[in-house]
């Protein structure tokens, strides 16, 4: 199979991509942590803070104020033990054990990893993994590496301005094991879930961020000590509380720097970590991806310049003007709710609905190394919604337009029931939802531009939407449930998206919800 018909096949054919005949094997299941061996360990504060409603850089930069980041961004926060029959004749049952964290994650398998990169007061400068489940750091490779890291970006940052940066990975095995080849699908959306979560993290902690798609992969998986046959860096995101350099016209652009040159410059690390899996099984399409993906060269970086949009002239619904939603971000972490069967249907109000797309869609006003700096540039994600029962709204499907501020309208009715049809579980009963949201993206996936790597850059911009609507959504007393198991042909002929050259990415029910009876328990401090 080719890796074009591959992704093909991974958004509209899943039977195709997948092997055939595949079972998760649940007694050989991996863990949904990495836990290293025979390392130095820093543990972190517990006593963290119960509201996040800042913004203000912090008066002081120390390990504990770290901690708190990294709790916040990926730490866990709730142990969830659900028991279901083995047998519907027998009267026997199971449970199931899964650790939940504030970002969501298909399955609840968290596929990928935090590194950091620490020049912080109380604790030596070097790379270090975020041990969840011990909330701790593990100390990979002490040092400075200022340099290594800038070259690995192609000098478009001034990383001795930053106290740190973050790198996002993906651990293969750990949700291939179950999904199997629509893991690679998964593995960029989970990633893209996380880096929201982060950055909203970070503007409450008063650290200034960016996300980096592009970078020498192969250099700074080195750094970390990676096998790239397991696991790789998907995003790298430095953090600073002071002016920082970024453009992607930085110092010394037109060095082409090569990353198998650069990564000669560091001894070769080859951490122990605990795999419990005793079988893991071979991914070759994965991996093949992920190969492709690779930029091994700084001149490869590119800046996708503003693609025309055909114009839509579909009439159009103004949304009220609204003041940026201001919550605790602590309060709506812990009140996210996927709400499955348990969505009842009620009149959202047009303030509501107004609320809950802007404060998505103001997540792309984010800073990265895609865009051109200071232009106004059109996001490469969108939101498209099937609206019912919405407040002096009439029914229908509609696209949002994020720089006027309005709906348009593409097709009248109602069409929960032609949603219900396209989805391959009934898990949820779209009958009782009132927004039905699409996150669409150009369907080449700016391929062009971006090669193979445009894919996984795709997902992960899609998912920082999701984690935002979510987020916003909780902020607002509803649920949402993300859903990859819908037809997105169907949904893209609603919304006539060969118009515009899109497809839809991932569908979100959100609605009110009745309340789940259940018992539940934090894991604060």
């Amino acid at each position: 199979m080719s890796l074009e018909e591959f992704l093909h096949n991974l958004h509209f054919d899943i039977d195709k991509a997948n092997q055939p005949n595949w079972e998760a094997d649940w007694e050989d299941a991996p863990l949904a942590y990495k836990l290293y061996r025979g390392l130095p360990v820093v543990p972190l504060s517990t006593e963290v803070p119960l509201t996040l409603t800042g913004g203000e850089p912090p008066a002081r930069l120390d390990l504990n104020r770290v901690g708190h980041f990294l709790w916040y961004v990926f730490g866990f926060t709730q142990l969830s033990q659900s028991v279901f029959p083995m047998d519907s004749t027998e009267q026997d049952s199971y449970p199931l054990q899964s650790y939940r964290r504030f970002a969501p994650s298909g399955g609840a398998l968290y596929p990928n990893e935090l590194y950091v990169y620490l020049k912080v007061e109380g604790l030596p400068d070097g790379v270090y993994h975020y041990d969840v489940a011990h909330h701790s750091l593990v100390l990979l490779r002490e040092g400075n590496f200022d340099s290594y890291l800038a070259r690995a970006l192609g000098n478009r940052c001034d990383i001795s301005s930053c106290f740190g940066i973050v790198f996002v990975s993906t651990m293969f095995w750990k949700n291939f094991f179950k999904y199997n080849n629509f893991a690679y699908r998964l593995q960029g959306l989970d990633a893209g879930v996380l880096i929201g979560q982060l950055m909203e993290v970070a503007k409450r902690f008063g650290f200034a961020s960016g996300v980096y798609f592009q970078f020498l992969d192969t250099a700074i998986n080195h750094l970390l000590g990676l096998s790239e046959q397991e696991e790789s860096v998907y995003s790298v995101i430095p953090l600073s509380v002071e002016a920082t350099i970024w453009s992607t016209n930085g110092r010394d652009l037109y060095e082409n720097v090569i990353s198998e040159e650069l990564r000669q410059e560091l001894p070769a690390i080859q951490p122990e970590h605990f795999e419990r899996s005793l079988s893991v099984k071979e991914y070759p399409m994965i991996t093949a991806m992920n190969e492709a993906s690779k930029l091994d060269s700084t001149w490869s970086f590119r800046v996708i310049k503003g693609r025309g949009i055909a114009e839509r002239v579909d009439p159009a619904v103004a949304l009220p003007h609204i003041e940026p939603l201001s919550y605790d971000l602590a309060e709506a972490c812990g009140n996210r709710f996927s709400p499955d069967m348990d969505f009842v249907l009620g009149m959202v109000s047009q303030q509501q609905l107004a609320t809950l797309l802007l404060e998505a869609m103001a997540s792309f006003s984010y800073r990265n190394d895609l865009d051109e700096v200071y232009r106004s540039n059109v996001p490469r994600v969108t939101i498209y919604s099937c609206l019912y029962n919405v407040e002096g709204i009439s029914n229908g499907a509609y696209y949002y337009d994020s720089t006027e501020h309005t709906l348009r309208e593409i097709c009248p009715g109602d069409h929960r029931l032609h949603l219900q049809t396209g989805m391959s579980l009934d898990n949820v009963n779209l009958l009782q939802v009132p927004l039905c949201l699409h996150v669409a993206g150009d369907k080449e996936f700016y391929k062009t531009e971006l090669g193979y790597r445009g894919y996984r850059i795709q997902q992960m911009e899609a998912g920082m939407l999701v984690q935002r609507l979510l987020l916003a959504a909780s902020a607002l007393g509803m649920g949402g449930h993300p859903l990859l198991g819908f037809d997105a042909n169907l949904s893209d002929e609603l919304y006539k998206m060969d118009q515009q050259v899109k497809t839809s990415l991932i569908q979100i029910p959100i609605g009110p919800y009745r309340p789940r009876p259940w018992l539940r328990g934090s894991l604060h401090s």
